[in-house]
């Protein structure tokens, strides 16, 4: 009964999260490009760009664990 209930909890915040961003998105339909140094993105609305840039720092967020872990010798010298 409980993992039922977890299921649906996340599957409820999954759906707000997406319909939170799908109507960022759709309020936000400026375009606007990121600008670094000589280099110049092409032209997205707002929240396309975010989106992107969200999922990025998703995938990269869940790596860096593993990253910047010490290694096994640090760790035996403790």
């Amino acid at each position: 009964m409980l993992k039922q209930l977890t299921n649906v909890m996340v599957a409820v915040m999954m759906a707000f999260w997406i319909g939170a961003i799908a109507i960022f998105s759709i309020q936000n339909i400026t375009g606007v490009s990121l600008k670094f140094l000589f280099w110049e993105s092409i032209e997205l609305p707002i929240g396309v760009l975010l989106s992107f840039c969200l999922g990025g720092g998703l995938i990269v967020g869940s790596f860096l664990p593993f990253l910047l872990k010490p290694s096994r010798r640090i760790r035996k010298q403790r």
